[in-house]
């Protein structure tokens, strides 16, 4: 174990889930190595954390050397890894489905699913060879795992696919102690949830407004994850905004 104790890599972690849930295992005395496309916002996070349990590396994850860059990083400068918060994720204009371009669908796609195995792969690599061996791989699914909003194809169909992701990582990581689950949120108060507020698109056509939940609590839900010892798994977590519609028929 790292003399810094526990480390965790959290993708997209300079605004909304990301930037809680670093704090908040920052808070609980993991370092935490910060990724983002954006410096600024990330250097703004680790401000607030400890000097030396802080990295920021800015990161695009649609392409794979300055993923590669992230994990080595990380690895130079602790030394082991403990945490993979996959969290960087997009979505796409709600455009009608045979309106979608081609070239927004595969940008989607690339930052919500491939990225999301790039990162799992060289995660697994650290975690299987170090020592203590393992460590936890915790998912951004969404409430769109489950289902769909009008007009969200790109951004449905991959949240369906990172729930695939988080079973074959969860399987084939047994052999190495490393767990996998995967949290799924709903209305999270941030620049991508929080338009709910003002009126969103329903299923019959009406724009209506939807409740919403301040992000700290994804960022605690998603502590409560990575606290577990790894003989424990949490495979599944939703954490939603209590009234919003997703139980029931609305």
């Amino acid at each position: 174990m790292s003399v810094l104790g526990r480390i965790a890599i959290v993708t997209g972690a300079g605004t909304g889930v990301g930037r809680e849930a670093a704090l908040a295992l920052a808070g609980a005395g993991w370092s935490v190595v910060l990724s983002g496309r954006r410096q600024a916002p990330l250097e703004e996070v680790a401000a607030q954390i400890d000097a030396d349990r802080a990295l920021v590396v800015p990161t695009d994850v649609t392409d794979p050397d300055s993923i590669a860059n992230l994990f080595g990083q990380t690895r130079a400068r602790f030394g082991r890894l403990d945490l993979l918060f996959n969290n960087a994720g997009i979505g796409a204009p709600p455009v009608p489905l045979e309106e979608l371009p081609l070239e927004t669908w595969r940008q989607v796609v690339d930052t919500n699913l491939t990225a999301l195995f790039l990162c799992t792969q060289h995660a697994f690599r650290i975690m299987r060879d170090q020592d203590p061996r393992g460590g936890r791989i915790i998912n951004n699914g969404s409430i769109s795992a489950h289902a769909p909003r009008p007009n969200s194809i790109a951004y449905t169909a991959t949240k369906h696919a990172v729930t695939g992701l988080t079973k074959a990582t969860s399987l084939d990581g047994r052999a190495y102690d490393i767990a996998c689950g995967q949290i799924d949120i709903g209305n999270a108060d941030t620049p991508m949830g929080g338009k709910m507020k003002a009126g969103v698109p329903q299923a019959d056509g009406s724009i209506r407004p939807e409740a919403v939940m301040d992000t700290a609590h994804v960022g605690q839900a998603v502590l409560a994850m990575a606290n577990l010892p790894l003989e424990a798994n949490v495979q599944f977590m939703t954490v939603m905004a209590t009234k919003m519609p997703f139980i029931g028929r609305g």
